[in-house]
């Protein structure tokens, strides 16, 4: 991916654009209310066409292959970025390794330059009712999972109503103006909303990850385990030691890797994750070789040891972006 010039200005209206959505209750969404879209927007037309090709800030002839190690640069839900117990992220139970969520699909992805807009994924289209407090789905009927088993409407039925019974808190709290979501056939979701709810949160309902409900009915969805769950994603767990690392093996026969929100995305073949107890470590298998990526987030280190051979032979490469943003000084770090 290419990263997207972005300046204090343009971060700002983002800022407020996103926090203005969750402030604007109910009503149909603009532009798509009533009508069958690529994409949903909460503000506007949506930048990309139906015929789009790929994303603006992705390289479709990206490389692929090779392979990046490096500790977790931000978690969520039960995510641990120091151990892990469990591969079950969406609960509250158990640590989980950050970036689960990459080995599981969604119905529609965001869009990283436009203030809010997602694009269809499992879902190649969708239509939100003039009074907003419907959105229906329409699924893709060669979307699977990495079994080869069907992903179909009741998968998402059971993933949406799964997520807000037994979901992590910060899923089930989000969601919880969405009242109901019903498969009339196996390949149309309806979502119905309180009349309460914000216009992001059609959007967040897109954006959640799809369960195999079959596989579901042989496994505990609350459970902390480490079976690795049946998923549909670009990615799934490969090799793994608990407490020390685990290792994202790229899915080669990935079922959505030529659709436009894809491309250019998804490279590396395998994506590694160490876990370190303390910062200093984490400097130390930086230095010899053991992460190939790293990011600097003190200031002391950043000025006075960077200096190591790895560096000063050229085999490791110290760069600094810019992001224009008012920033805290540090104080003995």
């Amino acid at each position: 991916m290419k990263l997207s010039h972005i300046n204090r200005r343009s971060f700002l209206q983002f800022s407020a654009a996103t926090a203005a959505a969750f402030l604007v209750p109910g009503g149909a969404l603009p532009v798509q209310a009533g009508t069958w879209s690529h994409g949903l927007s909460v503000f506007g037309d949506l930048k990309y066409p139906a015929d789009f090709t790929s994303f603006d800030y992705v390289n479709p002839e990206a490389p692929v292959g090779g392979k990046i190690a490096m500790t977790a640069p931000s978690w969520g839900y039960n995510q641990n970025p120091q151990t892990f117990n469990t591969f079950n992220t969406f609960i509250l139970k158990g640590d989980a390794p950050p970036r689960m969520e990459r080995c599981f699909d969604s119905l529609m992805i965001r869009a990283y330059d436009e203030p809010d807009a997602v694009y269809g994924l499992v879902a190649e289209s969708a239509m939100v009712s003039e009074d907003g407090n419907f959105v229906t789905f329409k699924i893709r009927p060669e979307a699977r999972f990495h079994d080869g088993s069907v992903l179909n409407a009741e998968d998402v039925v059971f993933s949406l109503m799964t997520l807000k019974e037994k979901g992590h808190p910060i899923i089930s709290q989000s969601i919880k103006e969405m009242v109901s979501a019903t498969a009339p056939d196996e390949h149309t979701v309806t979502v119905a909303f309180s009349g309460n709810h914000s216009r992001q949160l059609p959007l967040l309902i897109a954006t959640l990850p799809i369960f195999s409900k079959n596989y579901y009915t042989r496994y505990n969805f609350e459970a902390s385990t480490l079976t690795p769950p049946l998923s549909s994603g670009p990615y799934m767990v490969g090799r793994y030691e608990i407490g020390r690392y685990i290792e994202y093996k790229k899915v080669e026969n990935y079922w959505a890797k030529d659709l436009p929100v894809t491309k250019g995305h998804h490279n590396f073949e395998i994506i590694r994750l160490d876990f370190f107890r303390d910062r200093q470590a984490t400097f130390e298998a930086f230095k010899k070789g053991r992460l190939t990526f790293h990011e600097e987030f003190s200031s002391k280190t950043w000025a006075t040891e960077y200096n190591f051979p790895a560096l000063t032979e050229g085999r490791v490469v110290k760069k600094e972006f810019a992001i224009r943003l008012p920033s805290g000084a540090q104080v003995g770090s």
